[in-house]
């Protein structure tokens, strides 16, 4: 006979009840004790810790926000440093004819470790969430693992939400908070509840496994030449440490280095060129790789008895109508959005939506009416979520096309330490109130990106050609390597103003640049009769002459080489400037 357990009479008072416990719940626990050292914060978390390492959960990659954000925002360096891998940036690696041999594939990436003060990191999952979840005991979260919540009634008249809690062995609890805040991934407790899912245009699914050996794509070749792009000289300059990505029409391969000397292997896909049914078993995942990458599949099967897991995910775009209110109440991480693991804007998400979360809950609780500051941070949020979904919509046809791909990788490259990164950097998503140029300034980068976007699935419709330099490193070309440190200049808030006003029209300028580079060529095939008539749709568009003309204006004084564009015979260093 089973006991049955009563419930406790008096619930349990909390300033802040957190469900769910996985990286993007436990790091905004952390950051609200920090703010605000007085708050009593519940986190509740229905897998028991400590999780398994390696094979605990997808998403090891990150980029320079999530690096800051873990490293310089919570104070995790030495976790960092002693217990995960520095990253070596994003590599990729675009198809030749057979991808049988890695040294005959187009490169883009670094060739040297980029300055310590913007690196990021490759995660092993449980071993993180494990390092939070005691950090948060430490400073006084409670934490319960092995516990979900069986209801949630929120009610905003009242001064507590309440909650029901029960653990896996049946104990149940009745819980009240001030503030709630969803951070159970896909289940979406809230989402759901409120009836808050929106649908996005971008299709693509993912598998993914991991081996539990330390495969090092260095060593898939012993060619001189391909060696000797690489600086090994410099400390962690190691093709095996950044996050590596084998890059074909409609689909990439990822290949990330864990600290716990396994490996995470990831298939991604345009849902309609690759049907999810022809890799969702390992087997079937094997027969993919060996018609797609077949270097790649040899090198997987040679370790296959050391299998650790296999996971899929069909369709795993998707956005939501609101994720903050005034009404106490905040989704953040999976709970919210899911844009595309490329790029790794995961914990980047996570990060921007638990700052303006705890700018919201710490105000609120010291007795400041945040509802309008509520509605401005959840624009905020959801306006990034928009302007970055762009990047991926409709764009994944394009990762045949190495020319146009590596011209589309610089740009979003660009794009993302001259936008999201630097405001990030100046901590201005917060205070974006406070600064109505840089919210005027910030519409015009959203919409530059959708030109960008529009104009590379345009170009790629009408050009096929694949050729390009073997090899094109970031740091060729000097706006790179002056947008990417430049994240970490100490500015005052005039300062900020004037340099996110220079970066936004750098953008307008380098999509223009893009604009009659590309129009003049197609100009130059005159007998086509379609890339005729692109040229003369582009020509109509005012916006996009407009963006050209930015390019003309500006370039009188401070010329850019092309060779983002043409990517043709790279010199040694391409000296450019984005002043």
């Amino acid at each position: 006979m089973s006991m049955s357990h009563s419930v406790e009479q008096q619930p349990d008072v909390y300033d802040v009840v957190i469900m769910g416990g996985g990286l993007a719940g436990l790091t905004l626990a952390l950051q609200l004790k920090q703010a605000r050292p007085d708050t009593s914060i519940l986190v509740v978390e229905k897998q028991q810790h400590p999780v398994p390492e390696a094979a605990h959960k997808v998403g090891e990659s990150t980029v320079e926000i999530g690096g800051r954000y873990l490293r310089n925002v919570l104070g995790l360096e030495d976790h960092l440093e002693r217990h995960q891998l520095k990253k070596f940036g994003i590599r990729m690696f675009f198809s030749d004819d057979s991808n049988n041999d890695i040294t005959c594939r187009p490169e883009i990436g670094h060739s040297a470790f980029p300055p310590h003060s913007v690196i990021s990191y490759q995660l092993d999952r449980g071993r993180l969430e494990n390092a939070l979840g005691e950090e948060a005991q430490a400073i006084d979260v409670t934490f319960l693992s092995g516990w979900r919540t069986q209801e949630l009634v929120l009610q905003p008249d009242q001064d507590h939400h309440r909650l029901s809690l029960v653990s896996d062995d049946g104990v149940e609890r009745r819980i009240e908070a001030r503030w709630v805040v969803d951070a159970t991934g896909r289940s979406s407790v809230i989402k759901r509840q409120l009836g808050l899912a929106r649908k996005v245009g971008h299709r693509a699914n993912a598998v993914w496994f991991r081996i539990g050996h330390p495969i090092d794509i260095d060593k898939w070749s012993d060619e001189p030449g391909w060696h000797g792009r690489i600086d090994h000289e410099v400390p962690y300059s190691d093709r095996e440490l950044s996050t590596n990505h084998l890059m074909g029409p409609g689909y990439w391969v990822w290949l990330i280095r864990l600290a716990s000397d396994s490996i995470s292997f990831g298939i991604v896909t345009d849902a309609d060129m690759h049907p999810f049914s022809t890799m969702n078993r390992f087997e079937k995942a094997m027969d993919w790789l060996r018609e797609n990458e077949p270097e790649c599949a040899r090198v997987v099967e040679q370790h296959r008895d050391q299998l650790q897991d296999f996971r899929v995910m069909k369709n795993y775009a998707y956005g939501c109508e609101q994720v903050m209110s005034g009404d106490r109440w905040c989704l953040t991480g999976e709970a919210g959005v899911f844009l595309d693991p490329l790029y790794s804007p995961g914990l980047d998400m996570i990060a921007i939506g638990n700052g303006l979360i705890t700018d919201l809950v710490t105000r609120a609780l010291d007795g400041e009416d945040v509802e309008e500051r509520a509605a401005i941070h959840n624009r905020t949020y959801l306006a990034v979520f928009q302007d970055w979904l762009r990047i991926f919509e409709g764009q994944y046809p394009l990762m045949g096309n190495a020319r146009i791909m590596m011209s589309k990788i610089i740009w979003d490259t660009t794009r993302y330490w001259a936008g999201p990164g630097w405001l990030y950097f100046h901590d201005v998503f917060r205070r974006l109130a406070e600064f109505p140029r840089m919210a005027a300034d910030l519409a015009r980068y959203h919409e530059v990106t959708k030109q960008a976007q529009d104009f590379l699935r345009e170009w790629h419709g009408i050009d096929q050609a694949s050729e390009t330099d073997p090899f094109v490193r970031y740091y060729d070309l000097d706006f790179m390597r002056q947008l990417h440190v430049g994240m970490t200049d100490s500015l005052s808030d005039q300062e900020m103003e004037g340099r996110f006003a220079a970066n936004v029209r750098f953008m307008e300028r380098m999509t223009g640049h893009l604009v009659s580079t590309v129009v003049a060529e197609c100009k130059a095939r005159p007998a086509n009769e379609a890339v005729q008539q692109q040229v003369k749709l582009w020509e109509s568009d005012a916006s996009l002459m407009r963006l050209a003309e930015i390019y003309h204006e500006d370039s009188q004084e401070n010329p850019v080489n092309d060779l983002w564009i043409t990517l043709k015979k790279s010199p040694e260093r391409v000296k450019q400037s984005a002043g």
